[in-house]
């Protein structure tokens, strides 16, 4: 998957649910639910225990694009790619990764928070810009940084749940991204996925809200 093709997915589906925990078959466990709900695009962070093979695992699941986040520095991103991760995902903006990542043609999403940084991604040809950490507001940052500059692909990971998860889209991010809103980690180790189920199909209405309204708009 190219970095074009992974924005595409991105702008198809919109949302993005991302795991960070300490066990391996819990997260296994509690991805199966949010896919099991609804989301096509999904994420492990590296420093999820086992975070590689559980890449690995839902790479080869057909219709779900699966990518690794937390990437910090080369050896992640060689391990991830090699597991079958379609895109990455950095907390910071980090040239090196970036290069990498192009030389892979595989997209890279560096966590930015300032329009400095986030128009640096953009020329550095990262496929979106990860929001991180979130403002208190988070769609009328994004709403003011499209302002001046509305070629970004702006893609809040922080922060995001299903009471704002429209304003933000509607604002202007390309996708957002789920992580404790989605997974709550005391659930998923008592294996409480019924729990995650429905958290997922909230936060996947509030999307398809705003993908609703749009097409009426049209």
């Amino acid at each position: 998957m190219s970095p074009e093709q992974f924005l595409e997915a991105v702008l198809r589906h919109r949302a993005i649910a991302i795991f960070r925990g300490q066990h391996q078959g819990r997260a296994a466990a509690a991805m199966d639910a949010a896919v099991g709900a609804g989301f096509r695009i999904i994420e492990f962070t590296v420093s999820t225990p086992g975070a590689y093979e559980l890449i690995a695992e839902f790479a080869r699941r057909p219709g779900v694009v699966v990518g690794a986040g937390t990437v910090l520095d080369l050896a992640a991103v060689e391990a991830a790619v090699g597991a079958g991760a379609k895109f990455l995902v950095s907390p910071v903006l980090d040239p090196q990764i970036m290069a990498a990542a192009r030389d892979l043609d595989v997209a890279i999403l560096p966590g930015c928070f300032t329009p400095t940084e986030l128009l640096q991604a953009h020329r550095g040809g990262a496929a979106c810009q990860k929001l991180f950490p979130g403002p208190d507001d988070i769609a009328s940052y994004v709403r003011a940084v499209l302002g001046p500059m509305p070629f970004l692909r702006i893609i809040p990971t922080n922060g995001v749940h299903h009471e704002n998860a429209a304003d933000v889209l509607a604002a202007g991010a390309v996708g957002v991204g789920f992580t404790t809103s989605l997974f709550d980690l005391a659930e998923v180790e008592h294996r409480h996925l019924d729990k995650v189920s429905e958290r997922a199909r909230l936060l996947l209405a509030a999307v398809r809200h705003f993908t609703m309204a749009g097409r009426r708009q049209a």
